[in-house]
This record gives structure tokens, C-alpha cells and sequence, in this order.
């Protein structure tokens, strides 16, 4: 990692079946080994199945609900202070949060037993539009540490 400069944020292109940055990036987070072909086929796949599973409901609107209320708003950073290491809640940045919850989404629905990554994620998905999940109990449990470190927050920087 650079000292000088601080690294350039790439713009990335929308997606092809919906014109959104957000479910590009989710791609990019899902791809492995750069196979995005099969990974806009489980995202594409996962989003109809929300369709047909979720009647009349826009799947991108359940997609983006589902990351909004997954997006911690505080987590905790260690931080040195005369020989001990305290765990100072911090606010998290935007592009921190959105990034973190794709994380977690994707980690989680991975974790998920159903048998194809389709149905792990578009369950997943789901379950995060409706404030439950994995994901949602990451998001809870990162905000519980930060509560619970409150008194620290005096060494915030």
C-alpha cells in the first residue's frame, strides 16, 4: 500500500439487465477467479426468483432494501494507547458500509445450506429485506461491540 497517494476509486459500469453501479459491484464482490459470466448468472437468477417468489415486487427494490438494512453505522477499530489496545467505536463511511454489507450478504448467503448459490442468495436476500438473517445478526452483533465500547470513544482520532 502506497504512503504518497491514496488509491483512485474506479468508477464502475452499470449492469446490463438493470443500469445499476450497486448490483455490478455485488457481482464483482461474488466473482471468483474473474468468471463474472457465472456470476451475473446466480445474481440475475437469485433477483428472478425474488421476482417470482415475491409477486408484483420490484427484486431490485428487495435487493437494495436488503443492503440498506444490512449497512452497520458504527463498528469498532483498534487503537494503541500506552501499552494497551483499546476498541474504539468509530462511524463508518458510506462507501465502508455499502462495501461491508456486500460482504456480509455474500459471506452469509455462501454459509447458507440450500443447494444452489441461486437459491442461498436470493433467500438471503430475502431474509435481510425483512431485518432477519445472518447478515442482519453480523450487522447487530458489530453495533452491540461498538455500544459496549461507548466509554472509549474519548480516544476516537
Amino acid at each position: 500500500m502506497s504512503r504518497r497517494h491514496r488509491a483512485v476509486k474506479r468508477a464502475v459500469l452499470p449492469d446490463a439487465k438493470f443500469g445499476d453501479e450497486v448490483v455490478t459491484r455485488f457481482m464483482n464482490a461474488l466473482m471468483y477467479d474473474g468468471k463474472k459470466a457465472v456470476a451475473e448468472q446466480i445474481v440475475y437468477g437469485a433477483l428472478d426468483v425474488i421476482k417470482q417468489k415475491m409477486k408484483g415486487q420490484d427484486p431490485l427494490k428487495v435487493f437494495h432494501d436488503a443492503l440498506n438494512n444490512v449497512r452497520p453505522a458504527l463498528e469498532v477499530r483498534s487503537r494503541r494507547v500506552g501499552g494497551a489496545t483499546y476498541q474504539v467505536p468509530v462511524e463508518v463511511r458510506t462507501e465502508r458500509s455499502q462495501a461491508l454489507a456486500i460482504r456480509w450478504l455474500i459471506g452469509s448467503a455462501r454459509s447458507r445450506s440450500e443447494l444452489s448459490m441461486q437459491d442461498r442468495l436470493s433467500n438471503e436476500l430475502l431474509d435481510a429485506s425483512q431485518n432477519r438473517g445472518a447478515a442482519i445478526k453480523k450487522r447487530e452483533d458489530t453495533h452491540r461491540m461498538a455500544e459496549a465500547n461507548r466509554a472509549f470513544s474519548h480516544y476516537r482520532w
